[in-house]
C-alpha cells in the first residue's frame, strides 16, 4: 500500500477583507490540509473540483509550490469557488461563499494509507455523495480514514440532514476532529464531553474537538487529553483548523512507529495533540491559510 494520503475536497479562493483592505489567497478547508499534509512531507493527492480560470490556476501553483498533486478529475467547466472571510478586529474570521461543489467520480483511488476529507465535500450536493463513495472504497480497502466536518451554518438548510450526512461519515472514520462551534451545530445544548463521549462509545478510535484559545480535549477509548493551546502573537485564524487537523493525521500516522487505527494511549493522546496544537500556533502567528512545514515545527519556539 502507498504510504500517501488523499483528500477529497473543496479548493477555493479565499477573500480576505480588512477593513478596508482585500487580500486573495488560495484555500478551503481539504485543500488546506492536503497543503499541511505535504508541507509535513506527506505525499499527497487532493480530489476537488476547480474551473480553468484565473482562481483555478492561482489554485494549483499554490498546491504545486508545496508538493501536493491534483487528480486529473479535479478540473470541472464550472467556475472556481470562492470564500469572502471578514476579520474582526480580534483576527477572527466569518465567511460568505460563492461555490461550485460538483467533482468528478473518482474511480482509481491508487490504493492510499490515508483518506481525509470534510467541511463542504461532506454536506455540500450533490458532490457530497462523490464524498461519501470515495470514504466507503477507501475503507474498505484498508485506508485510515479521518473527518472534519468544518461546518458552514449558513450553508445548510436542513439541520437534521446535515446530522445524517456528519454521523455517515465519522462513523466510517478512524479520527473525527471537530471544533466547538461544530460541536454546537451538531449536538445542540450538550456539553464538549458529552459530544466526546458519544462520539467515542459509536466506536470512533480517536476524537478531537478544538476550542480556540482554550486548547483542545483529544479523546481515544477511555482515555482522555487535554491539550493546551501554543501561546503566540495572533495574526489571524485562518486555516488554525486545518493546521491543527493535517498535524493530527501526520503525528498519529507517521510520527512514532505510526498507527493501526486502533485506540491510542494518553501518553500518546497528549504527545500528537501538543504537536498539532504547535502547528496550529505558528499558522494563526501568520497571514492567511500560510500553513507551517517541518522545518518551522523544527524553528519555531512558543512564546513562554
Amino acid at each position: 500500500m502507498s504510504p500517501g494520503a488523499l483528500v477529497v475536497g473543496e479548493a477555493l479562493v479565499d477573500e480576505v477583507v480588512r477593513a478596508t483592505t482585500v487580500s486573495r489567497h488560495p484555500g478551503g478547508s481539504p485543500a488546506n490540509v492536503a497543503l499541511g499534509l505535504a508541507r509535513l512531507n506527506v505525499v499527497t493527492r487532493l480530489h476537488t473540483a476547480i474551473g480553468e480560470d484565473a482562481d483555478g490556476e492561482l489554485i494549483r501553483r499554490h498546491l504545486a509550490d508545496s508538493g501536493v498533486v491534483l487528480t486529473p478529475e479535479s478540473t470541472t467547466n464550472r467556475p472556481t469557488s470562492r470564500a469572502i472571510a471578514t476579520l474582526g478586529q480580534d483576527g477572527s474570521a466569518t465567511y460568505r461563499f460563492a461555490l461550485n461543489w460538483e467533482p468528478r467520480n473518482l474511480d482509481d483511488l491508487r490504493n492510499p494509507a490515508i483518506v481525509h476529507t470534510g467541511s463542504l465535500a461532506a454536506f455540500l450536493e450533490p458532490g457530497s455523495d462523490v464524498t461519501r463513495d470515495i470514504v466507503r472504497r477507501a475503507r474498505a480497502a484498508g485506508a485510515l480514514v479521518s473527518f472534519d466536518p468544518n461546518v458552514r451554518s449558513s450553508l445548510i438548510a436542513d439541520r437534521d440532514h446535515a446530522r445524517a450526512q456528519f454521523t455517515a461519515l465519522t462513523l466510517a472514520s478512524h479520527l473525527t476532529k471537530l471544533s466547538d462551534e461544530d460541536a454546537d451545530f451538531l449536538f445542540p445544548g450538550k456539553s464538549i464531553e458529552h459530544v466526546v463521549d458519544r462520539l467515542i462509545d459509536s466506536g470512533i478510535p480517536v476524537v478531537g474537538i478544538t476550542r480556540g484559545s482554550r486548547g483542545a480535549l483529544l479523546a481515544s477509548g477511555e482515555h482522555r487529553a487535554e491539550i493546551a493551546p501554543t501561546r503566540v502573537a495572533v495574526a489571524d485564524t485562518v486555516g488554525a483548523g486545518d493546521s491543527f487537523m493535517a498535524a493530527l493525521i501526520w503525528s498519529l500516522t507517521v510520527e512514532d512507529g505510526g498507527w493501526d487505527g486502533g485506540p491510542v494511549t494518553e501518553t500518546r493522546l497528549l504527545s500528537v495533540g501538543a504537536r498539532a496544537a504547535h502547528l496550529a500556533g505558528i499558522t494563526v502567528s501568520r497571514t492567511g491559510a500560510d500553513l507551517p512545514t517541518l522545518a518551522d515545527l523544527e524553528a519555531a519556539t512558543p512564546i513562554a
